[in-house]
Parts: structure tokens; C-alpha cells; sequence
């Protein structure tokens, strides 16, 4: 055998090995209700209208609640004595429920798994079932964040997106989760069906007279399998949406909230650190109908979707069988689904966070990082992985350079969701 044979075969036998963890990444949970008043036509999320029938006039939240109970102690072996740093309840629309239905939840995680003392709740809600005892009785039960689907304090636009809320229900129900919750995120839209500059600094002025200590602002974009892909509305051009942006963007820098995320802006102390596990790679159980879960063992990382139809869900769970799917991350996957992730945090993640996160040595990347950087990307620093302004304008150009040449199409690999797609809104994730 050559010199030349003898590397080759060296690198072949490397790229054979899995991961290989000194110690596991922090652990969330993921919990998905899939039920919401009225499906928006932008929204591509496994959410389904509930429509009461003569057999059926309420929410089967008792059949489900006991389903994510179940769902939960048969994911026990995987997770046994790993700590949960965060809990987020999303949809849908989680709000649906009744307050004792969170409690009786909650109460059954913190029963099961060593939830930290300090754990951030977050519970997704929409403006349209607010009621301020239910919401006063979520915080009762243990939720510590709300996440209120806002998307625009403008009639005009919460028509054009199919939201049950109107304007003052909006503000009405953000006031009141101020004082309820305290920790509350506003979830906005921008560049909205003949949204212009104006009408969208008039938004953000009515978020920032609010003054809540997190806020979402995200591009609409036409997702695939919705009603406005099938039926496009008249959305500004790249131009005028750049121009939204920007005005988006300034604002909000100029109310001291701090850009921290691609769609993410927070006070000093208020980042959703749900999501932020995220985006470090961290390990997150989901469960509940159609959620994802990514787990970390000692030698591999497995990625697990749940049966998608509530039916078929409330039906394998009570089988002890939630699990649709479970796979193994490959070697050559892993380096593309960490930066996918991490380059979304505007001040990057340090470079050992890679190895961590991954169970790979950093030079399982350092081709693309030298390419990325080259093409002033990313930050030329080796001890922080971190994209330039260029690269957070071009994201998805800088993430692509990390997908492992494979036969596959690279689009697909691309359209992949590695972050649950009931747990993100936009481009990749929603806190």
C-alpha cells in the first residue's frame, strides 16, 4: 500500500466513525397541541381547525393531556436523569386549553423529569382566546412566558393574513400578559400583502409603546402546502421588503432591544432560552402530535417524529407506540445541521462549541469554515464561528456551505427541518 492508499484509507475508516460525546448537550422539551380556532393561510405548521361536530362539541383535551403523559414516560429510557432547562408549549394554538389542563400537564412532567428549579415555561397563545383568568391561570399552573402570536396591530393586515383577532383585541391581550406574565414575546409580521415603510413603523411603535421584553419580527414568506402558496397574495417586491426591513431593524435597535437572532429581539435578560438551545445545537425532546426530537447518546444523535394526525396520535400513544419515525444522524450530516443552527446567533458560538454540540473534531468543518471566510461569510477568528454582516444578509448562502456532498439533491438536504417545525415560525425558529 502507498503513502497516498494508506491516508485514503485512513480518512475513509475516520468517516465511518460516529460521534463521540465527553458529555451530552443541555437537554428541552418540546411539547406540541395541534388544535387552533382557524388554520392562516401563510401558516405550514401541523395545526388543524378544530370544527365541533354533534358527536363531539369540545376539545378532547383530557384523551390528549393523558396522550402526552403517555408520549413522555415511554421517552423516559432515552432522557433518564437528564436535566430540563426549558419547557415550550406550542401549535396550533396551546391557549385553546383550559388552564387545569396545563396544570395537570405540568405537574406530570415535573413528576417524571428533573426539571430545573429555574426553568423557563413558555406557552404559545393567541390574542383570540385571551381571557385574563385563563391567562392568570396558566401563570397559576407554572407558565413563566408567554409567546402571543400578535403579527400586526393593523386590521387591514390581521384580515389579510386570516387571524381571528382584531387591533384592539391584540393590544388588550398583550397589556393584560404584561402584567400577568411579566417575561411575554410579541410575534410580528413584516412585509405583509401591500404592507409599506409606514405601515410597518406604525407596528412597531405600537409593540414598542407596549414595551415587552422579547419581540419576534418575521418575514412573511409563501411556505409550501399553504393556502397562499396555492393562491399567492400581491406581497412587496425584494426592494420595498429590503426597505420594510430595514426599518423594522432600526426601529427596534433604537428602543435598546438587542438584534440577537435572525427574527429575534430582546431587553438585556430576556433571550428565549428555549430557543437558544436551539440554536447552539442543544438536545430537545418533543412530543405530542407530529413533533421532532433531537437526542444525543454517547455515540450517535437520533433524530424522532411523532404520528402527525391527532387521531392516529391519541391512538399510538395510548399504545405505548408515539414514535412515526427514528433515525440516526450521519457523521456527514452533523457539521451542516450545527451551523444551520448556530450562525443564526448574531455574535456566533465559540468554535469548541462544535465539538461539543457535534461529538466531531472541528476539522470535520474547516474546509467549509475556510471557504466561508474566504468569501467574507464568516468571521475570520478561529476561536469563534461567527457570520459577518455579509453572512447574516446571505445566510442561507453561508449555511449551504456546509452540507456534506452526497449524491442526494442538495436542495432537499437543504429544505430539511432540523429544528421542529411546530416549535419555529419563519426561516427556522420561533421563540
Amino acid at each position: 500500500m502507498s503513502g497516498d492508499e494508506g491516508i485514503v484509507a485512513a480518512v475513509d475508516a475516520d468517516a465511518l466513525l460516529g460521534p463521540r460525546f465527553a458529555a451530552l448537550p443541555p437537554l428541552s422539551l418540546y411539547v406540541h397541541i395541534p388544535w387552533c380556532i382557524r388554520k392562516c393561510p401563510y401558516c405550514d405548521f401541523n395545526s388543524h381547525e378544530w370544527r365541533r361536530s354533534p358527536a363531539s362539541e369540545t376539545l378532547p383535551e383530557d384523551a390528549y393531556v393523558d396522550a402526552l403523559i403517555a408520549d413522555l414516560e415511554s421517552a423516559l429510557p432515552g432522557i433518564w436523569g437528564r436535566k430540563v432547562g426549558t419547557v415550550f408549549i406550542g401549535g396550533g394554538t396551546p391557549s385553546l386549553f383550559s388552564a387545569a389542563s396545563i396544570e395537570r400537564f405540568l405537574s406530570a412532567v415535573r413528576a417524571r423529569v428533573p426539571l430545573l428549579p429555574d426553568a423557563e415555561v413558555t406557552l404559545e397563545a393567541n390574542p383570540g382566546t385571551f381571557e385574563r383568568t385563563k391567562f392568570a391561570g396558566f401563570f397559576a399552573a407554572g407558565v413563566n412566558r408567554l409567546s402571543l402570536g400578535v403579527q400586526s396591530f393593523d386590521d387591514r393586515f390581521l384580515r389579510a393574513l386570516g387571524r381571528v383577532h382584531d387591533a384592539d383585541e391584540a393590544r388588550r391581550a398583550a397589556e393584560s400578559a404584561l402584567m400577568i406574565f411579566g417575561n411575554v414575546n410579541l410575534d410580528l409580521m413584516f412585509a405583509l400583502p401591500g404592507q409599506t415603510v409606514d405601515d410597518a413603523r406604525r407596528d412597531v411603535a405600537i409593540a414598542l409603546s407596549l414595551a415587552p421584553p422579547h419581540l419576534s419580527f418575521y418575514h412573511l414568506t409563501l411556505e409550501p402546502n399553504t393556502l397562499f402558496h396555492r393562491y399567492p397574495p400581491s406581497l412587496p417586491d425584494d426592494e420595498a421588503a429590503a426597505d420594510i426591513e430595514d426599518a423594522v431593524l432600526g426601529m427596534l435597535a433604537q428602543g435598546s432591544y438587542e438584534h440577537y437572532e435572525t427574527s429575534a429581539h430582546a431587553k438585556a435578560g430576556y433571550r428565549c432560552r428555549h430557543n437558544v438551545n436551539y440554536w447552539r445545537f442543544g438536545d430537545y425532546l418533543g412530543i405530542g402530535a407530529g413533533a421532532h426530537s433531537k437526542l444525543s447518546f454517547a455515540d450517535r444523535v437520533v433524530r424522532q417524529l411523532r404520528w402527525k394526525q391527532p387521531s392516529q396520535y391519541l391512538e399510538q400513544a395510548a399504545r405505548g407506540t408515539p414514535l412515526q419515525e427514528e433515525t440516526n444522524v450521519s457523521r456527514r450530516e452533523l457539521p451542516f445541521e450545527f451551523m444551520l443552527n448556530a450562525l443564526r446567533l448574531a455574535d456566533g458560538v465559540p468554535a469548541s462549541l462544535f465539538a461539543e454540540r457535534t461529538g466531531l473534531p472541528i476539522s470535520a468543518a474547516t474546509r467549509a469554515i475556510a471557504d466561508a471566510a474566504r468569501k467574507g461569510l464568516l468571521e475570520p477568528n478561529p476561536t469563534i464561528l461567527k457570520p459577518t454582516p455579509l453572512g447574516r444578509r446571505f445566510l442561507n448562502d453561508l449555511q449551504a456551505l456546509f452540507l456534506a456532498e452526497s449524491p442526494r439533491d442538495p436542495t432537499r438536504a437543504m429544505a430539511r427541518r432540523v429544528v421542529p417545525a411546530d416549535a419555529v415560525r419563519g426561516p427556522a425558529a420561533r421563540p
